[in-house]
């Protein structure tokens, strides 16, 4: 187990809380000599890897923001390089790489390998995007590079406590190997991400349903091909939930266009749209190799939910 805090926090808004800097490595020494763990911390730029490293972190990571930028990688990369030049013993134990902001697997796979140029082990941490799994791209990175270990990150994946237990879940159904989870005595009071943070209780309890999981996969689900049907029912899970969730903004939306042409006495039918639509629909389910008679079938129940919202 490794006890991982950021000294420097990349914030969307300059107003938020930033990371104490620099002092908090300090903390973490203390962390690591007062209990005997092993300790990690974000870097973001090389004079954050350089102090880091002259503080004695056994692990950095390297945030989403900054694995997004191929030349912010490189340079942390360098640095790391050039530390490990001038050391004889270094104590860096692994570099924890998260995907980017954005689902790209080529681009999380050639920062892994950016890293490894360094000697030091990678290990990758899926985090997802905008509190979402993105699943698809975690599965593609798994399959490229077996070879490397990959973390769950439950809390930025769903940005809410109450979801990571569920998804801690998944470490044992896609054979991953660990979590990297947010914990605090006092959510309420963290500086931030405090919606995202679980007890202490919370994570010892989340840990038994694991081992409990893992114990049950090893004796009913041992092959590799089972894994495999895992990954590809979390994938199709996820499209269903965003599925659901694009019907019902759809929805939200005919509500408003409802209430403008009521108030503007615009009857809720319109044949000349409806017919627009139609035509371009069939066009783009020919592009997509989809039956025209199933598209039609889905949008005429979702045109007819959506009059019936107007």
């Amino acid at each position: 187990m490794v006890f991982r805090a950021g000294a420097w926090k990349p914030r969307t808004n300059p107003h938020t809380f930033q990371g104490a800097g620099a002092p908090a490595l300090e903390w973490l020494a203390e962390v690591k000599q007062a209990f005997g763990m092993e300790v990690a911390t974000e870097v973001a730029t090389p004079e954050h890897v350089a102090a880091a490293l002259e503080a004695g972190m056994d692990y950095l990571w390297i945030g989403a923001r900054s694995s997004a930028t191929p030349i912010v990688i490189q340079s942390l990369a360098d640095s790391i390089s050039d530390f490990k030049s001038k050391t004889e013993d270094l104590p860096l134990k692994g570099i924890l790489i998260k995907n980017p902001v954005n689902a790209d697997a080529a681009l999380w796979l050639g920062n892994i390998e950016r890293l490894e140029k360094t000697g030091v082990p990678v290990i990758a941490v899926h985090r997802g995007c905008n509190h979402q799994p993105c699943w698809a791209m975690a599965h593609k990175v798994r399959m490229a590079r077996p070879d490397i270990p990959m973390l769950l990150d439950p809390s930025h994946m769903s940005g809410d406590a109450a979801q990571v237990p569920a998804l801690m879940n998944k470490i044992a159904e896609l054979g991953l190997d660990g979590a990297m989870v947010e914990v605090h005595c006092c959510p309420e009071k963290a500086l931030s991400d405090n919606k995202q943070q679980i007890t202490p209780t919370c994570l010892r309890d989340a840990l038994d349903s694991i081992v409990s999981r893992l114990c049950l996969v090893s004796l009913i689900c041992p092959s590799e091909s089972q894994e495999e049907l895992n990954w590809l029912r979390a994938e199709i899970d996820e499209l269903d939930e965003q599925l659901w969730d694009t019907i019902a903004a759809r929805m939200d939306v005919s509500k408003r266009i409802g209430e403008w042409k009521k108030a503007h006495g615009v009857a809720p039918f319109q044949p000349e749209r409806y017919q627009t639509i139609v035509e371009s629909l069939k066009l783009k389910v020919e592009r997509l190799g989809l039956s025209p008679e199933f598209a039609m079938q889905i949008w005429d129940m979702i045109h007819e939910e959506s009059l019936k919202q107007q």
